[in-house]
């Protein structure tokens, strides 16, 4: 059975910034089984993000950020993400979404900050309005 496609023409296309497998694997069944979205690729630390965010533009919708990655940071690559229209929005996903750490993240530019043990839902919603955006006008 297919995943609904909420009205796009493709799915949603999702990078994971993630160094936890299992955290990763769990993210992808949800959003794929939950959306319809599709798992374009991953990376575990800092540099690969950055390297792959550089050499894939308008590869992503979205690219799905952990802080505490296993060499460097997610706050480093939304810091020197690439900016511009092929670029994915940034989505912050951590254990550490704390009010001092969702300003700290807005102000390098992410998009959304979403705490991965209470906010998943949300996480959802967002990334569902953000299908829903991209409908085409009947």
């Amino acid at each position: 059975m297919q995943p609904p496609m909420s009205g796009r023409e493709r799915p949603l296309r999702c990078f994971l910034i993630e160094d936890s497998a299992l955290i990763r694997q769990n993210l992808q069944a949800t959003l794929e089984e939950l959306l319809g979205a599709r798992v374009v690729g991953h990376a575990e630390d800092e540099s690969a993000a950055l390297q792959w965010l550089r050499n894939h533009p308008g590869e992503a919708d979205v690219a799905v950020v952990d802080l505490f990655l296993r060499s460097g940071s997610g706050l480093e690559v939304l810091r020197h993400a690439p900016r511009g229209m092929q670029q994915p929005r940034l989505i912050v996903l951590s254990n550490y979404a704390t009010l001092d750490m969702r300003r700290r993240c807005t102000a390098l530019g992410a998009d959304a900050v979403f705490d991965k043990s209470s906010e998943l839902e949300e996480l959802l919603a967002y990334c569902e309005r953000l299908q829903d955006d991209e409908r085409p006008a009947h």
